[in-house]
């Protein structure tokens, strides 16, 4: 059995992993790290490794535990990787946008593959057909095209998220609502028609916190997995520990 943690910019996300199949998930607050690690480790004993890929930050008590408790290991570009990794800086690439790619090199051999992850920003990874990651983009997430429009104006509130009925808003509030979704959901979709332009039998990825509220408007023909990043650390640590 394996654990593995993803640490967001906003919540600690794990999976107790049997093989290849997810038999517990979980997402928290980092204030909730120790009680959750030691259920964890009380409930499935029979836990052995445990990786962690993390964009956000845990303390060294928080290392110090999953060491003292599991055999360790610690995502980063210094790991063996399945794929032929092409970014020209490569110290600097998020380790979860690593572990995005290690599960579409997993899942999808010989086969151009588009990832977007839709957390706290959206990432677009792609890897081609010659199992060769080439890189990607970074944009403003959901929640923070909200918080931006409010932190940064004197006149617009903050807003939760809502699905919009049409693209012309007739109020302040639905105005903001048709430029955050409507605006994000026309970035991806005219990110995915470049990228079909550009490589033929091209399968797209969504994941992250807000898939399934983004999957629904979008146009191309995607597979929404919600567990992707996590199946690809599992994958990372099973490939390093060979």
């Amino acid at each position: 059995m394996n654990l593995v943690i993803d640490v967001g910019n906003t919540l600690v996300k794990l999976a107790v992993f049997q093989l290849d199949e997810v038999v517990f998930k979980d997402g928290f607050e980092q204030d909730y790290f120790f009680k959750k690690i030691l259920l964890i480790k009380k409930k499935y004993p029979l836990i052995k490794d445990v990786i962690v890929g993390s964009s956000g930050k845990l303390s060294e008590v928080q290392l110090k535990c999953l060491e003292t408790n599991f055999s360790f290991t610690r995502l980063s570009n210094e790991l063996k990787l399945p794929f032929k990794n092409l970014y020209k800086t490569p110290k600097t690439l998020g380790v979860d946008r690593l572990a995005l790619m290690a599960s579409a090199s997993n899942k999808y051999t010989n086969t151009n593959v588009l990832v977007i992850d839709s957390g706290t920003c959206i990432t677009y990874d792609f890897i081609n057909a010659q199992n060769e990651y080439l890189g990607g983009a970074i944009s403003l997430g959901l929640n923070m095209r909200y918080e931006a429009l409010q932190y940064f104006t004197q006149a617009l509130p903050l807003l939760e998220k809502k699905n919009i009925k049409h693209f012309v808003g007739d109020s302040t509030e639905t105005c903001i609502h048709s430029g955050v979704v409507n605006g994000l959901i026309q970035e991806i979709q005219g990110v995915i028609n470049q990228y079909t332009e550009e490589y033929e039998d091209l399968t797209i990825i969504l994941t992250g916190g807000d898939a399934n509220f983004l999957s629904k408007p979008l146009k191309s023909s995607i597979f929404v997995n919600s567990n992707f990043l996590l199946e690809g650390l599992n994958y990372l640590l099973n490939y390093n520990l060979k």
